[in-house]
């Protein structure tokens, strides 16, 4: 699967704030008046020359940040840097973005890092210092964390990851947030940091922190039977719109669950795409969600000796 950009949910064209390499001292024009912005400082094409610190700090100088409602991090200096800085500049600038309510973290596309060689850091703080936030999208699992908080905007909250860590996903489940529409969560694999079990799916599951969800996606899992057969009895469907098992290794076994599992016929959306069902499992799923737009491309087929995940690596 080719990876597309991290900010599904915004909705403006962002203006790239120029590094110094890309700066034109004899331009002189004066920067636009953007809603939307993307920050990416590479310090290998850069030559060094500007630390990400002076960098930000010169954004904040330049832009009018007042009206910025949406930003996007790219990259903070060098792909296999955490995120921890970036992370804690804007926080304590929060008070300079009153309008922000998007933010995209490790919008990094695999020619210049790999997804699990992304290093994230603690989010918590963006949630914290932006209480008006609605969506927060992060891509890269390594080093990822999240402490239980209460927030009363966020709508959409989106963990793109090749390995995420079951401290997170443990997290998530012990969040209050009352507005949040739509969750994804990329579980991966263990062998880049991926290690949450069923369990780890708990307090997700049972949707008491969220009851305003109607899209959650569990994808991406090595062990995307298991997460098909605990949602199967999962008390957080019964309110969803639409739900995603996809770019997993969802087997007959796991369809099967969801079969004999609770009535799924009130979905809109259906998303088991990348899977290892054979055509007799696809044919009955579709049978039985006669009125459900059920999305099973990329079918592998259960011939395969290796079950893989979509992103991995």
């Amino acid at each position: 699967m080719v990876r597309s950009g991290l900010s599904r949910f915004g909705t403006l064209p962002p203006e790239g704030f120029p590094c110094l390499a890309d700066v034109d001292e004899e331009d002189g024009e004066p920067l636009p008046r953007a809603q939307a912005w993307s920050l990416w400082l590479n310090e290998y094409y850069d030559d060094g020359e500007e630390p990400f610190a002076d960098y930000f700090a010169r954004f904040l100088a330049e832009v009018d940040t007042t009206v910025v409602r949406e930003l996007v991090f790219q990259m903070w200096g060098s792909p296999h840097a955490s995120s921890e800085q970036a992370v804690r500049m804007l926080a304590e600038a929060a008070d300079r973005l009153p309008a922000l309510r998007v933010i995209a973290l490790g919008d990094i596309p695999s020619d210049e890092c790999e997804i699990s060689w992304i290093e994230q850091s603690d989010v918590t703080p963006l949630l914290e210092a932006f209480p008006k936030l609605e969506v927060l999208e992060v891509r890269g699992g390594s080093g990822l964390r999240l402490r239980p908080v209460r927030h009363g905007s966020l709508r959409v909250l989106r963990f793109e990851s090749g390995g995420l860590p079951a401290r997170a996903v443990q997290a998530v489940g012990a969040c209050e947030l009352p507005a949040l529409e739509h969750l994804e969560l990329w579980l991966g694999v263990s062998r880049y940091g991926g290690d949450t079990a069923v369990e780890d799916l708990e307090g997700v599951l049972s949707g008491e922190g969220l009851p305003a969800l109607r899209h959650l996606g569990l994808q991406d899992s090595e062990i995307q039977d298991e997460v098909a057969a605990a949602v199967a009895s999962a008390p957080v469907v019964a309110r969803l719109e639409s739900l995603a098992l996809s770019m997993g290794t969802l087997s007959d076994a796991g369809a099967e669950a969801l079969l004999n599992g609770q009535p799924l016929t009130h979905l809109k959306r259906l998303d088991l795409n990348h899977n290892f069902l054979s055509d007799g499992m696809a044919a009955r799923v579709r049978k039985a969600l006669p009125g459900v737009a059920v999305e099973l491309f990329e079918r592998e087929g259960p011939g395969d000796e290796r079950r893989y995940v979509a992103v991995g690596e």
